[in-house]
């Protein structure tokens, strides 16, 4: 897809399948934890403390995929479709390799990795069995990842779309079986979960792969795929490391306040389990603007347009804060029926509503990050939101989850508190960023490569 195509397409018509995209990847998830609150809560807890530690392993495919994204979107911006191709081709080649190790590494030392998170005892055993085989698949993800973006960026955000949505027909239908065991079947719980995921994960891949060979329309060149032409990969890097790195730090932070959770007990997990699972309803919106905000941005700024860019980006941060407040404040009026959807354990339904009160204050804060921090990546500024993100969050974030949660004693209202302080003071620099336009400065574009 050239620029002539993408000029006229609008936020909403690449926002819409990237959110019905998200919102399906989430329903995955809370159907995993839907299904198996059916099965023991301790199982939930179990998953849900891997899936964090998954979470970061996933954001470190992301370097690549993000990469990526944001060198095809220019390229393909400046009207220059053979590199892009090239790009798109050696991204996941890079990716397979990449991800192959890190997935014999989760397999290998799944158990060793959880006790680091100081796990209670009792979901020991759950939570290693999920990540040596979700974990030691975990590469599967990585190919849909990078796929997924490359489909993105010329455009094709229905075909992901359709995609996520049978791999979710697929994963429910295999969880449907290995918890409840309708026919006979055998009753697996937490591990036939496992395999439900990589198996809906690996059929999604195959699919994905056959969408964007047929979509590409001979532009992709196939012998990238064994033959890197290094200054493609320095640009990748440069950008998608970066560009990674934000949300590896993210992540990574988010682990040790799962550590801290964890010493508050079980039902602290599973309460944060229930409540962040809620809470991505919200948060959503804006990653699904975020992204086509990115697509946008990339593609005006391989077209020299700039103002544009500066204007598409203020534009979409107003529509994230706004559907971000109102869709807080409705979760938050839902509280108590949605908690009770997963559990009915009083203690955990009553915090959950206390939190999800919080967090009314606290996701318009985060959709300043989401969507300015797309919108730096895509004008090539990778740097400055991961040296404010490892500040911020390790400064503020973690430091005022202990203070606040464990010496102070408040528990899982002290890391909300850490949440609203992080997501609102890395969100206003972001802004601040953005209007300072050193980005226009930055001449990433007008020196690209000469391909």
């Amino acid at each position: 897809m050239n620029e002539n195509k993408m000029k006229n397409v609008t936020l909403f018509a690449l926002t819409w399948p990237i959110f019905i995209e998200i919102l399906l990847h989430m329903l995955m998830g809370n159907a995993d934890t839907l299904m198996l609150s059916q099965y023991s809560d301790n199982a939930v807890a179990a998953v849900g403390v891997s899936n964090q530690i998954l979470s970061v392993v996933i954001v470190m495919f992301g370097f690549v995929a993000q990469g990526a994204a944001i060198l095809i979107a220019q390229n393909l911006g400046a009207e220059n479709n053979p590199t892009a191709g090239k790009i798109a081709v050696m991204s996941i080649s890079l990716n397979l390799i990449f991800s192959l190790i890190l997935s014999l590494a989760l397999f290998i030392f799944a158990k060793q990795i959880l006790n680091v998170m100081d796990l209670p005892i009792e979901l020991m055993g759950e939570a290693s069995s999920y990540m040596q085989i979700v974990g030691g698949l975990i590469f599967v993800q990585a190919l849909i990842m990078t796929t997924g973006a490359i489909l993105r960026s010329y455009g094709h955000t229905k075909d992901t779309m359709m995609v996520t949505i049978g791999m979710n027909i697929v994963n429910v239908i295999g969880n449907f079986f290995v918890i409840f065991g309708p026919f006979g079947f055998p009753v697996l719980g937490v591990v036939g979960v496992a395999y439900s995921t990589a198996i809906s994960r690996f059929i999604g891949f195959i699919v994905l792969v056959l969408l964007l060979v047929k979509r590409s329309e001979g532009e992709l060149d196939f012998r990238s795929f064994f033959r890197y032409q290094k200054h493609h990969v320095k640009s990748l890097l440069r950008i998608g490391i970066p560009s990674a790195g934000e949300q590896l730090s993210y992540n990574a932070s988010q682990m040790v306040i799962t550590y801290f959770v964890a010493q508050l007990g079980t039902i602290a997990i599973t309460t944060k389990v229930y409540t962040q699972n809620i809470m991505m309803f919200i948060f959503l919106f804006s990653i699904a603007i975020g992204q086509g905000t990115q697509i946008l941005i990339g593609h005006m700024i391989g077209a020299g347009k700039i103002e544009d860019a500066y204007a598409r980006a203020i534009k979409s941060l107003r529509i994230s804060i706004l559907i971000s407040l109102v869709m807080a404040s409705v979760i938050y009026v839902a509280t108590q029926p949605l908690l009770g959807i997963f559990t009915h354990n009083a203690t955990i339904i009553e915090q959950g509503t206390f939190l999800l009160l919080m967090t009314v204050a606290l996701e318009p804060g985060r959709a300043f990050n989401l969507v300015m921090i797309s919108s730096l990546r895509a004008a090539g500024d990778v740097k400055f939101p991961v040296y404010i993100g490892i500040i911020v969050m390790w400064g503020v974030g973690i430091t005022f989850a202990w203070f606040f949660a464990i010496y102070l004693g408040l528990g899982l209202v002290g890391i909300w508190i850490s949440f609203i302080a992080d997501e609102w003071i890395r969100g206003t620099l972001m802004l601040r960023r953005w209007k300072k336009r050193y980005w226009v400065d930055m001449n990433f574009i007008d020196k690209r490569q000469n391909v």
